[in-house]
Parts: C-alpha cells; sequence; structure tokens
C-alpha cells in the first residue's frame, strides 16, 4: 500500500496590472520587469507571445491568458489551438532576412496525474485541433512594427492536413499551399472554427485519466 500523493495545487494566477512594487526595491514595479523582459518584441520568445496574444484576441478569447505546459496554446471555445511564429527580422545583425520557417509541430503531453512518469503513452502527435502559423513580413527594419496586424500572416491549417503531410518543420511556402493563403486578422475566428470541424480526436483530452 502506498501513502496518497499530497499534491501541491496552486491557486489560479492573479492578473497583474503592473503597478505592483517589488518588495525591498525602492521605485521598482512589476511594468519595470515586463519591460526588461519583454521590452523588444523581435526576440523570439516575446515575438511567440506577441502571436498568441495576437490570435487570442482575434478568437476574443476571455479572459485571455497564457497556457503555460499545456499541450496547445489557446483553448477557444472547446477548440483547442497551437500558435507558431517566424519573422524576417530578428533583433541581431543578419547578413540577409531569416527564412520563415515553423518547428515543433508536434509533442509528447504531460500532466502530473498521469500514471507513470506522467508522459502521454502515445507519444509525440499533433496536440492540437487547428494550428496557426503567424509570420511577420516586414523585410526592413526602418518599416518593422510587430503591432501593425497588416504587417502579419496568419495560416489557419487543420490538424488533418498537417499530419498528412509527415513532416516535422515547414517553410512558409508549404504553409501557404496547406492554409489555401493568409485569413485577415479580423476573419481568425471565422476561420478557426471552420478549421475544426471533425478535428476532435477520442485520445484528445482528458486524455490522463481514461
Amino acid at each position: 500500500m502506498t501513502d496518497e500523493i499530497q499534491w501541491l495545487v496552486p491557486p489560479d494566477a492573479v492578473s497583474l496590472s503592473g503597478d505592483e512594487k517589488f518588495t525591498g526595491m525602492a521605485g521598482t514595479t512589476v511594468r519595470d520587469f515586463w519591460q526588461f523582459a519583454l521590452g523588444d518584441l523581435r526576440m523570439n520568445n516575446a515575438r511567440g507571445y506577441l502571436a498568441e496574444f495576437l490570435v487570442g484576441k482575434a478568437l476574443g478569447i476571455t479572459p485571455l491568458k497564457r497556457i503555460e505546459w499545456d499541450s496547445y496554446d489557446l483553448l477557444f471555445g472547446d477548440i483547442t489551438v497551437e500558435i507558431k511564429s517566424s519573422a524576417y527580422l530578428q533583433s541581431w545583425e543578419q547578413k540577409k532576412p531569416s527564412s520563415l520557417s515553423f518547428s515543433g509541430l508536434q509533442g509528447t503531453r504531460y500532466h502530473p496525474r498521469a500514471p507513470g512518469d506522467g508522459m502521454d503513452p502515445l507519444g509525440r502527435r499533433f496536440n492540437a485541433m487547428v494550428y496557426v502559423f503567424c509570420a511577420h513580413t516586414e523585410t526592413e527594419h526602418a518599416k518593422y512594427d510587430q503591432l501593425n496586424v497588416s504587417q502579419w500572416e496568419f495560416h489557419v491549417v487543420p490538424r488533418s492536413v498537417l499530419a498528412a503531410t509527415g513532416l516535422k518543420s515547414l517553410g512558409i511556402a508549404k504553409v501557404r499551399e496547406l492554409s489555401g493563403g493568409p485569413t485577415p486578422w479580423a476573419d481568425l475566428a471565422k476561420n478557426v472554427t471552420a478549421a475544426a470541424a471533425d478535428q476532435r480526436r477520442d485520445d484528445d483530452p482528458p486524455w490522463w485519466n481514461s
């Protein structure tokens, strides 16, 4: 007989306003930390967060909060959505613009309450019902503005279409082919809903207690 696990369950996160003050650091606020950590939206991790935010706003998700360490990025009603981002321009010097490419399309789901080590025995898979590929397309720093949605291309691809390729990563040409062309930011909710049709699988969540 084993002892019952005493789970450490975190409370729901409280959204910060940015005005919260650090203790023992006079005049320092959470906004100062945000400017330090996310002050340059060209950074790869910041661009990824921004892409998730842009899509989440287009989908009208409220409250809009990042899902950390889950098998998908956004939950739109009952539709699971994965966001991938890429850009031509970076925060470092470049000899030429980067290629627009997208990787990490598959992943192994994890849940702490799943049997064994918590990893999904099905292994690496396409976990979301819909994938949205976000490409920032500006190639000149003088015109670069990641806050301008017209500089982004959004491509919506159903899971089954993506899985049928058998590819682990995609370039922008293949993404454009699979999506049938970019979706305007204002039409993302409509197109994501349409793409989600017939994409649910029996082994979708909750898989860890089945």
